[in-house]
């Protein structure tokens, strides 16, 4: 399949696949695609999810098929054998049998809206945000929360904080943009137990660019933010554009920014190191993210107390 991805990084555009199940229509960011491929007979699994359908061999990579339909509560009878979409996020291919793919939108993250609480909740939300497409709602799934939800160990793995040496690091404030409450939790959490307790907690780069215009108007953003931390996909404005929007400013481009999502492939790499990211990671690598940000804000701290 032919996803044309390589949009200009920094743009605040991504590309959707627009697909159904039943008769609702869904969506998943293009990025995250491998291929699409017909429906093909799967082996079943013993004890296994009541969502993993199996797995099937394709080019001697063993993948899993979870079946959307199940994920979703949608009981009414398959039309035909469906599709599947290949995925690859957390460093981890999956397959996810849907029943029609309709075809690939290019939109805005500012078209994306928010699912509220009375849609989505923080725990049981599988929902990112909603596009309106002509006459119809396309629903985007967060395919981490499904895949982590079957196998937590797919998730951010807190537990690897439990050694983790803890140093009074609240003089080095760090700005945080992460649209998943959840996410944004845990990484807070993990953030805290090595010591960084002053956090600027932001729910999509909009928020985390606004609290940057606003510092650096105050003439104080260079003492208030000493590391950024942003996910990449977020409605309003994703992480590539506010890596650009830091990167092209001269008084805060010395700020080091990491990227840390679920998305870190090669092309992505190839993006974030395009528009000035220090650094990027997977997110299932918590333990890795904490010793990046130690050593990143330290190179900071110390250039500034250099040139002070």
């Amino acid at each position: 399949m032919d996803t044309n991805i390589l949009l200009e990084s920094g743009t605040n555009e991504l590309e959707v696949l627009e697909f159904k199940v039943g008769q609702n229509f869904y969506g998943i960011n293009v990025a995250k695609i491998r291929e699409i491929l017909l429906y093909q007979q799967v082996t079943p699994l013993p004890n296994a999810h009541p969502c993993i359908e199996g797995i099937f061999m394709p080019r001697d990579i063993m993948i899993s098929v979870i079946s959307l339909r199940k994920c979703l509560n949608i009981t009414d009878e398959a039309p035909n054998d469906g599709l599947f979409i290949i995925t690859n996020f957390n460093s981890l291919n999956t397959a996810f049998h849907v029943d029609e793919v309709l075809g690939i939108h290019r939109v805005s993250w500012e078209d994306i809206i928010k699912p509220d609480a009375t849609i989505s909740s923080d725990e049981s939300g599988v929902s990112t945000g909603v596009i309106k497409l002509d006459d119809r709602l396309v629903v985007i799934l967060d395919f981490e929360k499904i895949v982590t939800d079957i196998n937590p160990e797919t998730g951010l793995k807190v537990s690897e904080m439990d050694d983790y040496e803890t140093r009074d690091r609240s003089k080095s404030p760090i700005l945080l943009c992460e649209d998943s409450p959840l996410l944004s939790k845990l990484i807070v959490e993990c953030l805290k137990k090595a010591g960084y307790t002053n956090l600027l907690i932001n729910m999509n780069g909009q928020e985390g660019w606004d609290k940057l215009v606003e510092l650096h108007k105050n003439g104080t953003v260079l003492n208030d933010v000493h590391l950024i931390i942003t996910d990449i996909e977020m409605p309003l404005m994703d992480g590539h554009r506010l890596c650009k929007l830091v990167k092209e400013n001269e008084t805060m481009k010395n700020i080091p920014l990491i990227i840390f999502s679920s998305l870190i492939n090669d092309e992505i790499r190839r993006k974030g190191e395009s528009l000035g990211a220090d650094a990027q990671l997977t997110k299932p690598e918590i333990g890795k993210l904490i010793a990046v940000v130690d050593d990143l804000v330290a190179k900071y701290e110390a250039a500034r107390k250099a040139n002070s």
